[in-house]
């Protein structure tokens, strides 16, 4: 027998989609139809506390979701969601949820951090150099020398994921697959810490991102370094490398299954749309889904021979626009708490005038970042790079509320952030 509305609303998860004419003052609108970064309004939701922001979102929303936990309950007539949708809805919740049996805390500083994240990035480096050596001789991977600087790199992250991540943008190789590789494992390994993962399951996602795209290796170069887009023919060649990544592990000893599964599925796509087998929603196993998002947004964000990178904000807005069809949902919002609307390395415009690039994100304040401020409000370079906490510095030399205005594209103003570090 089909529930009622009253069983629907009191039976399951807090929160409900209803039509955008049902909002009232005191309710917590947690999701929108479209993505928050389109609209004036913060990320992190909004207590509706004035006519006025009812009215923005009508005027802006067709439908928005409340969470009857945070703020007031609809009336029943304006409940939208079917009960398919709402249990939908809670098992990928509580699937995400059930992840977590870790609470990381900020443990070290930024700038102390920065140093011994180096140490451990030297490390990694070598790593990854010595087994794509290996492979291209032909010869089998050896995971302890990967594992050493893997652990490294995760006890930097567990400690405070915002130095490693900094390294990462500010220093890229030429090389696309070998900065690829280490993107993933290193956003792997922050997006994991964010979910609660224990420092074990963490080490085996970054090693999974370091080898979700070893098959390429097997690939021909021409291939990876075309500058046109792929032909038909090409893009099944190049799919082909999930296959070739399975083959090589398959004669390494001491591969976690976990692992296999990560490289099986690091392209297969919550509806069902990715390769090689067209799996859909949580027939993909979820590091596999993690593993999606992050191979995702890194290479957005990379230089590719074929196509420009995206600034972050830009790719983080992608990634949202797909969620609930490419993305699991759920992990798309997680995965936004973690790299924040504005991502580390994003060149950004300040309420002054001022321009500078994110160094760290305030997972309680993702809106207030921490800025390296570059120029002033003249867009002139500042003789001595100065450092800003948003979460701490509300105000201008003027007394005006100092905010981000905005992401820039990459390269504005003629700033190269790759060329940047810090003393």
């Amino acid at each position: 027998m089909a529930k009622t509305p009253s069983e629907l609303l009191t039976k399951t998860p807090s929160e409900l989609r209803i039509s955008a004419r049902g909002l009232e003052l005191g309710m917590f609108v947690s999701r929108l139809d479209r993505p928050w970064i389109e609209t004036p309004f913060p990320l992190e939701g909004l207590k509706l506390k004035s006519p006025g922001e009812i009215e923005k979102l009508q005027r802006i929303c067709s439908y928005v979701y409340v969470d009857t936990a945070r703020g007031s309950s609809p009336d029943l007539r304006y409940i939208e969601h079917s009960e398919s949708d709402l249990v939908a809805d809670a098992r990928e919740q509580d699937e995400v949820a059930a992840l977590r049996r870790a609470t990381w805390t900020i443990k070290t500083d930024f700038a102390s951090e920065l140093k011994t994240a180096g140490v451990a990035k030297g490390v990694l480096e070598r790593g990854i150099e010595e087994v794509m050596t290996d492979l291209q001789d032909g010869r089998h991977i050896d995971l302890q020398k990967l594992r050493e600087g893997v652990e490294a790199m995760v006890d930097s992250v567990v400690r405070n994921p915002s130095a490693f991540t900094w390294l990462k943008e500010m220093k890229r190789r030429d090389s696309y697959m070998y900065h690829h590789a280490l993107g993933c494992s290193i956003w792997a390994a922050s997006f994991g810490r964010h979910l609660g993962l224990e420092r074990s399951e963490l080490q085996t996602l970054a090693l999974g991102g370091l080898l979700c795209d070893v098959g390429k290796i097997r690939l021909p170069p021409e291939l990876l370094t075309k500058q046109e887009d792929l032909t038909g023919p090409e893009a099944a060649l190049v799919m082909l490398h999930v296959e070739h990544g399975l083959e090589i592990l398959d004669d390494v000893p001491g591969v976690s299954p976990k692992i296999i599964e990560i490289v099986a599925t690091h392209h297969e796509r919550h509806d069902g749309s990715g390769y090689p087998r067209g799996l859909a929603g949580n027939d993909i196993p979820i590091y596999g889904r993690i593993m999606s998002l992050v191979d995702s947004y890194e290479a957005m964000t990379t230089i590719r021979p074929y196509a420009k990178s995206r600034a972050p904000h830009k790719a983080v807005a992608e990634l949202y626009e797909h969620r609930g069809s490419l993305y699991q949902a759920e992990l798309v919002e997680q995965f936004i708490q973690t790299s924040g609307i504005y991502p580390i390395g994003t060149l950004v415009e300040l309420s002054s005038g001022e321009v500078g690039v994110i160094t760290a994100v305030h997972s309680l304040k993702r809106l207030r970042p921490s800025v390296m401020v570059l120029l002033d409000q003249d867009k002139m370079p500042l003789p001595k790079f100065r450092t800003l906490d948003l979460s701490l510095d509300e105000f201008d030399a003027d007394g005006h509320l100092l905010s981000v205005k905005g992401g820039l594209p990459a390269g504005a103003y003629n700033i190269d952030p790759q060329e940047l570090f810090l003393d």
